[in-house]
């Protein structure tokens, strides 16, 4: 089964503070994704982060709510993290496994922290992953501009040697193409 992961698309990664590169472009290339895979059979898991040091990001605050513009279904399957790794004290896994899980198809917010960090996790875990080139997003950074972090990250995640999985790296529309 293939399965969407979405990572920290939560209102408070998206503020006028922390503008997002393509905010609104990832989110329509992630409603259009989240629809085929619900047309296909597949499943798609919105992941949101609990807390922070600073107490940011507090279960049923406003900054962790999943953005309004992203299109939530009820048959979607909703799992809380509270680390970059979205596998690490969390049920990701053990729902992968009971939905038998055999591609994860990645997407998400912040590029260099939850969503290498959750990649990079998977890989270990050997689970098959498809990370979506422009469906993933990050803010400027003070060394680097946001468009740079996405294209490093992309590129890496190109070129890392998988263990069992594998690991490709695709634009929504090459996806699209592939069947």
């Amino acid at each position: 089964m293939k399965v969407l992961l979405v990572i920290d698309m939560q209102q408070g990664s998206f503020t006028p503070q922390t503008p997002r590169h393509d905010a609104g472009g990832v989110v329509e290339r992630i409603n259009q994704l989240a629809g085929i895979m619900r047309q296909s059979n597949g499943k798609v898991i919105f992941i949101q982060h609990n807390g922070t040091r600073d107490n940011e990001f507090l279960p049923g605050t406003p900054d962790w709510k999943l953005l309004p513009s992203l299109t939530v279904k009820e048959e979607d399957i909703l799992i809380d993290k509270t680390a970059n790794d979205c596998f690490y004290n969390s049920v990701l896994d053990s729902t992968l496994k009971q939905l038998a899980a055999d591609e994860l198809i990645v997407t998400g917010c912040a590029t260099d922290f939850c969503v290498d960090t959750t990649i990079r996790s998977a890989l270990a875990k050997d689970y098959n992953i498809t990370v979506i080139s422009n469906g993933h997003t990050t803010a400027n950074r003070d060394h680097l501009n946001a468009e740079t972090v996405i294209a490093h990250h992309n590129w890496v995640w190109q070129n890392m040697i998988p263990t069992k999985g594998k690991i490709k790296v695709l634009s929504l529309s090459e996806y699209l193409l592939q069947g």
